[in-house]
């Protein structure tokens, strides 16, 4: 049975799991922070995409909280996708909380479940 979304969340997770496996002994947590913006960013890129229509995304624009005025302006936008994205309308409207309700896992989080040498004292 296939999803609503396009955004594939599960085999997102996958890959993200299949990575930190390796890299896990390493220590990459300031970098796992920029990779995971970049991430969270490509998301409400592809969330973008998916509305296609300035119509479409206006109308899903004011369904998150933004008023008419800011909403039919960025709707209609002629930015490029990306830079869309990294403005500020879309990082307070489709924030982490609503894309871990769509399925998606912050990488950092998951990171300190797995990773051993977070979970252990330093010396023993």
């Amino acid at each position: 049975m296939r999803s609503k979304s396009p955004i594939n969340y599960t085999k997102l997770k996958e890959v993200q799991q299949g990575w930190f496996q390796y890299y896990r002994l390493a220590s990459i947590q300031e970098k796992l922070k920029d990779v995971d913006g970049w991430v969270r960013n490509r998301l409400r890129c592809c969330i973008w995409k998916q509305w296609k229509k300035p119509e479409r995304r206006r109308k899903n624009l004011i369904r998150l909280g933004v008023d008419l005025e800011h909403a039919y302006n960025h709707s209609r936008s002629r930015m490029g996708t990306w830079a869309v994205v990294c403005s500020p309308i879309l990082k307070t409207t489709i924030t982490v909380e609503r894309l871990q309700q769509r399925g998606y896992e912050p990488m950092f989080v998951y990171y300190l479940k797995i990773a051993p040498f977070l979970n252990e004292p330093l010396y023993t």
